[in-house]
């Protein structure tokens, strides 16, 4: 017999304290730091993919790696290894998996799992959660349910449908799906795109295709780090850390504070990089301010050096068609093309797209408030993980993971079934994500929103939120409910470790 969620109602649901959802760079932290901090608590992992490492799992295409400096992107408790600053994407991955397997993590996590829906009762004080697993429904049950899935579609990326795409005679391929067999050399091909992805892209393709063409409908910020540091294995980590994290918020403020200054900084050392006269007005100078959008990152300047030794160029014009040879420009441009890439962006999604419902009612993120950047109003025993724009992603995971374990210990403290949080305040509000990026205006209206003061508003910060999670009380803008009406199921045995 199954019920109306397709589940197994002959099948007794698992039942745990914490249900974390992804198993990446948020999830593995999440979970290493809520075993730590609630020793009693049994916690499980729920995995969509077949391994764990999230994004450094799903992105494969040659030459992924972090645009965050690995003593800050690393997890506190577990320094990087060695004297990367930028990492590629397989090393990241193989990390996450190292922590998680020496940590006892590893034990706690459920691949194939994908969370499909989750409805919390607050007369029991729980989530039904319906998972699918290689094609068959189960059931989970849980006190508090933690997201940490990111905020991006993993089953597909933004990829816009182009005039004349099916005569083109080549390959066309979005980078989120990149065919493991796919051979560039001695091959034309445009990078469609100026993003991140684009910037790390194009010089990679570039040793050893024919030619790369970076066509980019308006240029973007872009600054070089060196992909190494010999001194950081002869420094603290924890100063070392301590120092970079200090230079990234420094060099954020200086940038919303005195753009043109930014401006004129940044465009002076993509001009040193470049040979005399290269159009740095045209291919490199912006229409917006820096930081507005984030700021790409080229590892040892390698765009730059491609873009001089002539193996790369750069091309400012919209994509209007394809042709059988190749794309052509709005302006009537041909780029002739063997392989057409289409860096084109990302497709944001919350919770990994489960559904959620709290007592039958559906919940719509985009009506909702965000308190203190992981809960939403009117949603109770429920976090997710959001990580800055400006820095780290990982500087936020243990944030709010600690913040999660405080809001336990309050339930645990005060006898109640739920927590949530209060009021919504009247007045304005902003968007949630503080990005000029046309990922973020593409779902503007499927994001909560934050306030305009704390705890309702989300600070890209990490100083200033580090500081307010510690001193503020775990409870300050939350409500708590009455005792459980109905008994809680026993709790699985999911082992515990981490202690």
């Amino acid at each position: 017999m199954r019920d109306a969620s397709g589940a197994d109602d002959a099948e007794q649901p698992e039942h745990v304290d914490v249900l974390v959802v992804g198993a990446g760079v948020s999830g593995i932290g999440a979970a290493v730091t809520l075993t730590r901090e609630r020793p009693g608590d049994a916690v499980l992992v729920l995995e969509a993919r077949e391994r764990v490492g999230g994004t450094w799992d799903l992105f494969r295409y040659p030459g992924v790696r972090s645009d965050s400096d690995m003593a800050t992107f690393g997890y506190a408790f577990a320094p990087w290894p060695g004297e990367q600053v930028l990492a590629d994407g397989p090393s990241i991955r193989t990390y996450l998996a190292d922590v998680a397997r020496r940590t006892g993590v590893d034990r706690l996590v459920r691949t194939g799992h994908r969370v499909v829906s989750a409805e919390f009762s607050s007369a029991r004080g729980r989530w039904d959660v319906d998972v699918d697993v290689t094609g068959s429904r189960r059931r989970f049950t849980c006190r508090f349910l933690l997201g940490c899935t990111g905020y991006y579609r993993y089953d597909t990326g933004h990829r816009p449908r182009f005039a004349g795409e099916e005569e083109f005679t080549g390959a066309v391929v979005h980078p989120q799906e990149w065919p493991q067999d796919l051979d560039v050399t001695g091959r034309r091909v445009v990078v469609v795109g100026s993003g991140a992805t684009a910037v790390t892209l194009v010089p990679q393709l570039a040793r050893t295709a024919a030619h790369v063409t970076m066509l980019q409908r308006s240029p973007t910020w872009i600054t070089s780090l060196p992909s190494r540091d010999p001194r950081s294995a002869r420094r603290s980590h924890r100063r070392v850390r301590a120092q970079r994290i200090a230079a990234h918020w420094l060099t954020y403020r200086l940038a919303r504070h005195a753009p043109r200054l930014t401006g004129r900084v940044l465009l002076r050392g993509v001009r040193r990089r470049l040979p005399p006269g290269f159009d740095v007005a045209t291919h490199f100078t912006p229409r917006y301010a820096p930081w507005d959008q984030r700021l790409c990152v080229s590892a040892d300047g390698d765009l730059f050096r491609a873009l001089s030794d002539g193996s790369a160029s750069v091309v400012t014009d919209a994509l209007d068609s394809f042709t059988p040879t190749g794309v052509r420009t709005v302006s009537g441009r041909e780029l002739p093309a063997d392989v057409v890439v289409t860096a084109t962006g990302l497709e944001l999604q919350l919770f990994g797209g489960a559904a959620l419902r709290v007592d039958g009612r559906e919940v719509d993120p985009a009506r909702a408030l965000v308190h203190r950047g992981s809960m939403l109003s009117g949603v109770p025993n429920f976090a997710f993980v959001l990580g800055y724009t400006n820095s780290s992603w990982t500087l936020r995971v243990d944030l709010v993971a600690r913040h999660v374990a405080r809001v336990l210990g309050l339930l645990d403290a005060s006898g109640a079934a739920t927590v949530a949080p209060g009021p919504v305040p009247d007045g304005p509000t902003r968007p949630l994500l503080d990005l000029d990026s046309g990922y973020v205006h593409r779902a503007a209206d499927r994001l909560p929103r934050q306030g305009t003061r704390d705890p309702w508003r989300l600070r890209q910060s990490y100083p200033h939120e580090r500081w307010r999670f510690r001193r503020l009380p775990a409870g300050a803008g939350l409500v708590l409910g009455p005792p459980a009406r109905q008994e809680v199921p026993a709790r699985a045995s999911v082992p515990v470790r981490g202690r």
